[in-house]
C-alpha cells in the first residue's frame, strides 16, 4: 500500500507540473518536470532544516524504490519501444553509416576520454580512484540518454537529417553503453587477468549481437500475429506482451533488452503499422503508447528530481561533477569529431550538424540508474553524486540552451546542411 501511495502523489505532482508547465512555463515536458522536481527536493531539504524527521520520512518512502531496478529492469523497455515506434526506418537506413559509427566507436571513444580524464582529475584532487572504477564512470556517463533526447528535442526546429542522426545515435549508443558498461563490471568482478581480450569479444558480441537478433524475432512475432487478426484491443495486448515478455526473455538469455526493444519498435512501427494493421489499430496503438510514454517519462523525470533528496552532495562532489560534466561534453566532440572525419562524413553532416549532435547529446535516467546498480564499494558515492551533478547539468543546462543554439545555426544556414 505504501508503494501505491508513492506512486499517487508521483503521479499526482507530475500532473500538477505538467498543468503548470502547459499553462505557464510552456518548456519541453522533460526540462519542466525535472526542473520542479528539483524544486520540489530542495524545498524538502530546507524544509529538513526546520524538522529533521519530514526529510527522513521523504527519504524513507523515495528508497522504496530501487531506481536503478525500476527504470533498467521496467521503465526502460516501455520507453526504447514507444520511443523507437516513430523512427521512420527509410531515414535511418540513409543515416546507417553515421548512425552505426557514433554509436559504436563513438561510445568507445568517448568511455576511454571521460574514464582516463576523470582519473588523472582525481589524483589532481588527492582523491585517487581505481582506473577501472573510472572506466565504468566513462561507460554509463557516456551514452546519450534516448528518453531525455527524445522528449527535449521533440518540439526543436531541426532539419529531418539532424533529428535522425540525434535520435538514431540516442536509441542505439543507449544499448551499447549499458553493453561496456556490462563488460566492464565483468572485468572488474573476476579480474583483468582472468578476463582477456577473446572474453571481452564474446560478451560484447553475445550481448550486443544477440540483442538485435532477438529483437528482429521479437518484432517479426509480432508482426506475423499482428497481421492475422483485425482486433486492435487484441493487437495492442500484442505490443504489450512484445515488451515485457521480449525484455524479460533478454535478461534470462543474457543479451542486450534495450538493443532488442529498439529493433523491435523499429520494426512495429514502420513494417508493422504499414502492412499489419487497419487504420483504427494503427491510430489505437499509436496513442497508447504516446500515452504510455508520456506517463512514464512523467514518473521517470519527476522521481530524477526527487532524488536529489537521498543523494550525498557534498561541496566537493558538485565542483567535480561539474568539472566532469564539461569533461563529458569535450569528450563528446572528440568522439563525434573522431568518428565522422575516420569514415569520412565530416564534410557532408557538417560542422553545424556536429554542434548540435554534441550540445544536444542529453544524458538522463539510464546513466543514473547504472551507476547505482554498482556494487556497494567506498568509492560509489562519488560516482552516483557525480553522475547526479552531470545529468542535472545536462538536462537543465543543456536542455534549456539547445533551442537557441539550433536557432543561431538555422539563422546562419548551418543546420539544415
Amino acid at each position: 500500500m505504501e508503494l501505491f501511495v508513492l506512486f499517487s502523489i508521483l503521479i499526482t505532482l507530475a500532473a500538477l507540473f505538467s498543468y503548470i508547465n502547459v499553462t505557464l512555463l510552456k518548456l519541453p515536458s522533460g526540462i519542466s518536470l525535472m526542473l520542479m522536481g528539483s524544486v520540489a527536493a530542495l524545498g524538502v531539504i530546507a524544509l529538513g532544516h526546520i524538522s529533521q524527521s519530514f526529510t527522513e520520512i521523504v527519504q524513507q518512502k523515495l528508497e522504496l524504490i530501487d531506481f536503478s531496478e525500476f527504470l533498467l529492469g521496467i521503465l526502460l523497455s516501455f520507453l526504447l519501444f514507444a520511443g523507437s515506434l516513430h523512427v521512420n526506418l527509410d531515414d535511418l537506413k540513409q543515416s546507417a553509416k553515421s548512425i552505426t559509427s557514433f554509436a559504436v566507436l563513438g561510445t568507445i571513444l568517448s568511455t576511454f576520454i571521460v574514464g582516463y580524464s576523470f582519473h588523472y582529475l582525481m589524483d589532481l584532487f588527492g582523491h585517487p580512484l581505481p582506473l577501472l572504477l573510472c572506466l565504468l564512470l566513462g561507460a554509463l556517463i557516456s551514452p546519450t540518454d534516448p528518453i531525455a533526447v527524445m522528449g527535449i528535442l521533440k518540439k526543436a526546429n531541426l532539419s529531418k537529417k539532424i533529428e535522425t542522426n540525434i535520435v538514431g545515435e540516442s536509441l542505439f549508443n543507449d544499448g551499447i553503453g549499458v553493453v561496456i558498461f556490462a563488460t566492464l563490471l565483468k572485468i572488474e568482478s573476476v579480474g583483468v587477468a582472468n578476463f582477456g581480450v577473446w572474453e571481452i569479444s564474446l560478451l560484447f558480441v553475445q550481448e550486443a549481437i544477440g540483442g538485435i537478433t532477438l529483437g528482429v524475432g521479437i518484432g517479426f512475432l509480432g508482426y506475423k500475429l499482428m497481421k492475422s487478426i483485425d482486433h486492435f484491443q487484441t493487437e495492442i495486448l500484442i505490443s504489450l506482451a512484445m515488451v515485457m515478455g521480449g525484455y524479460s526473455l533478454c535478461h534470462y538469455l543474457h543479451v542486450s533488452g534495450p538493443l532488442a526493444m529498439v529493433v523491435a519498435g523499429i520494426m512495429t512501427g514502420n513494417r508493422g503499422t504499414a502492412l499489419a494493421m487497419s487504420d483504427e489499430t494503427r491510430d489505437y496503438l499509436g496513442k497508447f503508447w504516446e500515452v504510455t510514454d508520456e506517463i512514464l517519462n512523467a514518473i521517470l523525470f519527476m522521481l530524477i528530481g526527487l532524488e536529489i533528496v537521498v543523494v550525498d552532495f557534498e561541496t566537493s562532489y558538485i565542483i567535480t561533477g561539474l568539472i566532469t560534466a564539461v569533461i563529458v561534453i569535450t569528450a563528446r566532440l572528440i568522439a563525434l569529431y573522431c568518428t565522422a572525419f575516420t569514415f569520412g562524413f565530416a564534410r557532408k553532416m557538417g560542422n553545424g550538424t556536429l554542434k548540435i549532435m554534441t550540445w544536444g547529446g542529453l544524458r538522463g535516467g539510464i546513466s543514473i540508474a547504472l551507476a547505482l546498480s554498482l556494487p556497494p564499494s567506498s568509492h560509489k558515492n562519488i560516482i552516483v553524486s557525480v553522475t547526479f551533478v552531470v545529468v542535472l547539468f545536462s538536462i537543465l543546462v543543456q536542455g534549456f540552451t539547445i533551442a537557441p543554439l539550433i536557432k543561431k545555426l538555422n539563422s546562419k544556414g548551418i543546420s539544415e546542411q
